[in-house]
């Protein structure tokens, strides 16, 4: 018993130890590695499926197309038969609804618009481009790493604020210690002084992998409050 309290003494001291050596910037880099290790990221060209599951309501399944070199990004999302595409072609925007190409009037009938879709194509790039998309102009990664256990494992946690122009919500990354693969995130809303809202935001799951065009993403992602950790749904991606 007291050896087996001694190992275990010893593998806390030692992810101490590791958690406060890693600066942000490394971790993001091993991390990054894990994820990327061909640098795919920045010649992404590729398309996936994602199905959202929430609670009451039937699936929604979305195709997805990025590509970056392009300018490119499509979403198309079918739900009870019904589809709606947003289409971002460099500057130009595009908008369907099941086969029918809308103009500015029928589109905003049906709650459709530009800036719909390039709130999408911000959404799915920066999510399924995680943790490379922690490089971009505006990101500020905090140079200390914290320690925080989440379900029962410890992680190595990464603080990312951002420039004004890019966003307000802080959002925490947590990282495999040994493996670097990214496992969960979280972000939290701040009020008008800049400061965290604790009951604010969410927190997601990631659980198992799905590598497209060389680069390791969460397969499935679950969503939950902060505040309640009442369940908000659940995305699973498919290639």
């Amino acid at each position: 018993m007291r050896l087996r309290y001694s190992l275990f003494l010893f593998i806390g001291i030692v992810f101490t130890i590791n958690s406060q050596n890693i600066s942000g910037s490394e971790l993001l880099e091993k991390a990054i590695n894990y994820h990327d290790p061909s640098g795919n990221w920045s010649s992404f060209s590729s398309n996936f499926k994602v199905t959202m599951t929430t609670p009451n309501k039937s699936p929604r399944v979305s195709d997805i197309n990025i590509s970056l070199p392009a300018k490119f990004f499509s979403v198309t999302a079918n739900r009870d038969g019904n589809t709606q595409t947003y289409t971002v072609d460099k500057s130009n925007c595009s908008l369907f609804h099941n086969t029918t190409k809308l103009d500015e009037s029928a589109a905003k009938e049906k709650n459709m618009t530009c800036k719909r879709a390039n709130m999408f194509k911000n959404y799915y790039t920066y999510l399924y481009g995680l943790p490379m998309k922690l490089e971009d102009k505006g990101t500020n990664i905090d140079p200390k790493v914290k320690r925080k256990t989440i379900k029962g494992k410890d992680y190595l946690v990464l603080k990312a604020t951002y420039d004004t122009s890019v966003g307000s919500d802080v959002w925490y990354f947590y990282f495999d210690p040994e493996t670097y693969a990214m496992e969960v995130y979280q972000f939290y809303k701040t009020d008008d002084k800049g400061d965290v809202k604790p009951d604010s935001g969410e927190y997601i799951l990631l659980t198992d992998e799905e590598t497209v065009s060389g680069i390791k993403m969460p397969k499935i992602r679950a969503w939950y409050y902060n505040k309640d950790d009442k369940y908000l749904g659940t995305d699973t991606l498919e290639k």
